[in-house]
């Protein structure tokens, strides 16, 4: 039990009855060195811990340190989490936290009519003002006006809350993310236990700062509790989730942990080949902390350097592997191609960002999908999956191996920023649930050249080099469908071209075929999907056909080939809508493969589908 001393312990302010919620939405925004996404982070983890079901959304930007105070350098960390499922990190937040006035600028429009505004007034300075672009205080010129305001001189509280740990006023000022962090742990009956060991484990060798990042949270707490705002006193019930082992987990990670179940369930080395690029770094990162499963991570001079390490790796019998973003993708397309034309295993991750050229690298974006389909010379054919969740990053980063290694082609994964990024609370599965990738390696010199194919996949013969009679060479040159040799034979060229893209299509006789991921297999409209959209139009079509609406959701994660099914799934709706976060690509591939009139709802803003965006367009169809 806590002692009288301790700011943490309970008092009349704490026996305060809560104010029951199903969920509520926290948007925590500041300059990009206030520290939101490890404030984020935190309370992430203090409602994962609280059992709720949860889905985040940081957002930065670009530059490592963007210019302090300016609207282009507010960082932010938006939290969704509820006693119910959640499928998106929310619309608009319940609760907006405004470090400075940028951020307030910035994010004010979005916060919720009833929604709570906390603000540290200490950073309101004329030149702080002046860097946001207002001429007149927003805290005293009439703007907050009807809005539930907490406004609060965070920055001097937390200056004299770690006064004794001897910091730096400039080092003491960078914890007022933990001061606002427990009075937020206050709000929301949150346990600060958990994040007062992880301060002392990030810490541990400077105590000085753990000290005083706990002296601000433990401040922040307290306020909390001895001030007079005991009307803003919440709880979120915990959700109810399959029994089993859970952790929160980002798209990034869950890749990587995708690929290193491969390495297990198929028996070989996994060797990823990579450039450091925004937002896959993590992969590289991640990845090269597994040396123990048998994963191999080299970070290569350039992005042609990694994928071909990856091809070179693959032709030696391991599963090669390169990640990266859209620019990369540019730079990788010429080995790609020559993955094609060796026909090995080869796994592309491609997470999408904003583009053109360097564009948006922080921002999240889908218009990578033509890239994948055609960004090669020729007729190269590759198998093209996407994942539609942080946590179906893993199940897809593991389909993918499978099915480069089953039919010896290259197999581009895409992610995205926006998953990459994000997390949700993941069931670790259960790993002898799995199932193995079966690897055949060719040993039999009898009748072999590199181009035998199984006559069930079309997949060539795999021999490691150095197999004894097994000798063999292969590369970009044509090669003759019968022996294996170099060939210039017209009629050879387009029959090799026909069975490479043959073998893709038959990728798709080994896969699922296409549900209905929420609502009816027929009727008025059906919304398809692919990749990060999932959760807005999960939810948008939810809230729809609880009001009557004859809507439903498909969502794609195999796009080259598409499901065996799909055209008479498609068959069965009168209109189908594809929203997505280009200027509609999925859209142009379905109206072309099936002549389906499909309706593109295109958004390129960088920032993911609002909920009620998705849900206005489908009452605009159904209603016209």
């Amino acid at each position: 039990m806590a002692s009288q001393a301790d700011p943490l312990a309970p008092s009349s302010a704490s026996a305060t009855p809560r104010k029951a919620l199903r969920g509520a939405v926290v948007r925590f925004v500041g300059d990009s060195g206030d520290g939101m996404q490890v404030t984020g982070d935190q309370f992430t983890a203090s409602s994962a811990l609280a059992g709720n079901d949860l889905a985040t959304f940081p957002d930065f930007p670009a530059e490592i340190r963007a210019p302090a105070g300016t609207t282009y350098g507010v960082s932010g960390f938006q939290i969704n989490f509820s006693s119910q499922d959640v499928f998106t990190p929310g619309d608009a937040p319940d609760v907006l936290v405004a470090m400075n006035p940028a951020a307030l600028k910035t994010n004010l429009k979005e916060l919720k009519s009833d929604g709570v505004l906390v603000v540290n007034s200490g950073a309101f300075t004329a030149q702080n003002l002046k860097k946001a672009g207002y001429t007149s205080n927003p805290l005293e010129d009439g703007t907050l006006v009807g809005r539930q305001v907490l406004s609060i001189d965070i920055s001097k509280l937390t200056l004299q809350a770690v006064k004794e740990s001897g910091l730096s006023t400039k080092d003491a000022g960078r914890c007022k993310n933990f001061w606002t962090l427990g009075l937020m742990f206050w709000v929301f009956g949150r346990d600060p236990a958990p994040t007062l060991r992880w301060l002392e484990r990030k810490f541990q060798k400077r105590p000085e700062l753990v000290l005083a990042n706990t002296l601000a949270l433990k401040a922040g707490h307290a306020y909390g509790e001895t001030a007079e705002i005991a009307h803003y006193l919440y709880e979120v019930p915990p959700a109810a989730v399959e029994p089993g082992l859970y952790r929160n987990i980002g798209g990034n990670t869950a890749t990587a942990w995708g690929l290193v179940a491969a390495a297990t369930l198929s028996g070989l080395d996994v060797v990823l080949g990579a450039y450091p690029i925004t937002p896959a770094s993590d992969v590289l990162h991640e990845l090269s902390k597994h040396k123990h499963f048998g994963v191999q991570t080299i970070q290569a001079e350039d992005e042609i350097a990694a994928i071909c390490t990856a091809i070179g790796a693959s032709y030696a019998g391991k599963i090669g592997v390169t990640a990266t973003s859209g620019p990369g993708m540019a730079l990788k397309g010429e080995a790609i191609g020559l993955a094609v034309a060796t026909e090995l295993p080869l796994v592309i991750v491609d997470i999408q960002r904003g583009g053109p050229s360097t564009g948006l690298p922080t921002k999240t974006e889908q218009a990578d999908l033509l890239q994948a389909m055609f960004g090669r010379n020729s007729d190269a054919p590759v198998c093209v999956l996407a994942a539609q969740s942080p946590g179906d990053c893993f199940y897809m980063a593991l389909e993918a191996a499978r099915i480069a290694v089953k039919f010896m082609t290259p197999v581009i994964l895409l992610t995205d920023g926006y998953l990459a990024n994000g997390a949700e609370p993941w069931r670790i599965p259960d790993v002898a649930s799995l199932p193995k990738i079966e690897v055949s390696f060719r040993k039999d010199p009898e009748g072999f050249h590199p181009f035998v194919r199984d006559p069930a996949t079309l997949a060539r013969a795999w021999a490691i080099p150095g197999t004894p009679g097994l000798r063999h060479r292969i590369g970009g040159l044509e090669k003759d469908y019968d022996t294996g040799h170099i060939s210039y034979d017209p009629q050879n060229h387009e029959r090799m071209t026909q069975v490479r893209a043959a073998k893709i299509q038959r990728i798709a006789d080994f896969v699922p075929e296409q549900t209905i991921e929420y609502g009816d297999d027929h009727g008025k409209l059906l919304v398809l999907g692919w990749g990060s959209t999932y959760g807005s139009i999960r939810e948008a079509v939810q809230r729809s056909r609880e009001r009557g609406l004859s809507v439903s959701h498909a969502h794609l994660r195999y796009l080259n080939p598409f499901p065996r099914n799909l055209a008479t799934l498609l068959s069965r709706f009168e209109r189908v809508l594809i929203p997505e976060l280009n200027t509609g690509q999925l859209a142009t591939l379905i109206r072309s493969r099936y002549l389906t009139p499909a309706e593109s709802y295109a958004k390129v803003q960088g920032q993911p589908f609002k909920i009620f965006e998705l849900e206005s367009r489908i009452r605009q169809m159904l209603e016209s």
